[in-house]
């Protein structure tokens, strides 16, 4: 409490990501495309998955999660972003950066956790299929779903908790375009060498961990499909090989930007550009255009808008 009293920033400035006004204009343009294009995307695939009846099953629900994360997750940051990028002077209040920090990490951990179900639902479908409708039934998908809501909000609760305890009585200034834990931190009155271990500790070790989880569960299923057919094969090594692609896109940076302590490098800004802007945008196109039935179900929809249309007219 007495860490909470010495609080004296008001408000923290961001430096952004350049000063050239005329590539913030662009950059500003390019980046409200890609938002868009997230929001669009990731709607239409919860759209697709609500109303196809044939993509009600364990992997569809939790893609349409996905989508659902990743549009929050994006949120959290690009419209601040895009906000800066038009003002020459670029602030966020004290409070409101720390509650941009809290929702980062509760999406951010969230997806870590929904990536490693939907690898569980993989390996489960492929190694051991006949077990799958009494392994992976809506019941467990949902309290699946609610274990990582869970786990992502008492991650987050524990960063902001040790980000917020700290005392903030000088520099206000943040070389970046949002407030992050590792990048809040050094601008504490005080050391913080412990902080940033437990950060780090908690953090990488959540990223690398699951990481490591999910490559083993693909190995294992790699292997498993020398039993499978031809046919069987090149349709699970389709659904993993998407699979994959968004684990390596969005575990990437989180390992990059959390499994070092107090340390910055120039290609930050870049690595965190990718893990907050550009990945919530590969995750749509990755799975609309190497799924097929994802693909059929987007064509539906489109049918039935051009039907509707037609009826109306």
């Amino acid at each position: 409490m007495d860490s909470l009293n010495q609080t004296r920033v008001t408000e923290f400035v961001f430096l952004g990501l350049t000063d050239n006004r005329v590539l913030e204009m662009l950059f500003f343009m390019a980046f409200s495309a890609i938002y868009m294009l997230t929001l669009s995307g990731n709607i239409l695939i919860i759209i697709a998955t609500v109303f196809t009846p044939s993509l009600h099953t364990p992997m569809y629900f939790f893609l349409s999660n996905l989508s659902f994360i990743d549009i929050c997750h994006s949120s959290v940051t690009v419209p601040k972003m895009l906000e800066g990028l038009l003002l020459e002077r670029k602030t966020i209040s004290f409070d409101n950066c720390i509650t941009q920090l809290f929702f980062l990490h509760l999406f951010a951990c969230a997806e870590i956790f929904l990536l490693i179900i939907m690898a569980y639902d993989r390996y489960v479908a492929i190694c051991t299929p006949l077990h799958y409708p009494n392994v992976m039934n809506m019941r467990v998908c949902i309290q699946l779903v609610f274990a990582l809501w869970l786990g992502g909000t008492v991650h987050s609760l524990g960063q902001t908790f040790l980000t917020i305890r700290l005392p903030y009585c000088g520099p206000n200034i943040i070389d970046s375009y949002f407030c992050d834990v590792p990048l809040v931190i050094k601008l504490a009155c005080t050391d913080t060498y412990l902080t940033g271990i437990l950060i780090v500790t908690n953090s990488g070790t959540i990223s690398l961990s699951c990481f490591l989880a999910v490559v083993t569960s693909y190995m294992v299923i790699l292997v498993s499909l020398r039993k499978h057919s031809a046919e069987g094969r090149r349709k699970a090594l389709s659904t993993c090989s998407a699979h994959f692609m968004v684990v390596a896109l969005f575990f990437g940076p989180c390992i990059f930007i959390y499994t070092r302590p107090d340390t910055s490098f120039s290609i930050d800004k870049v690595v965190s550009v990718f893990y907050t802007v550009v990945t919530p945008l590969l995750n749509p196109f990755i799975y609309t255009l190497r799924n097929e039935e994802v693909k059929s179900a987007m064509k539906q929809l489109r049918q039935r808008q051009v039907f509707f249309t037609k009826s109306y007219t």
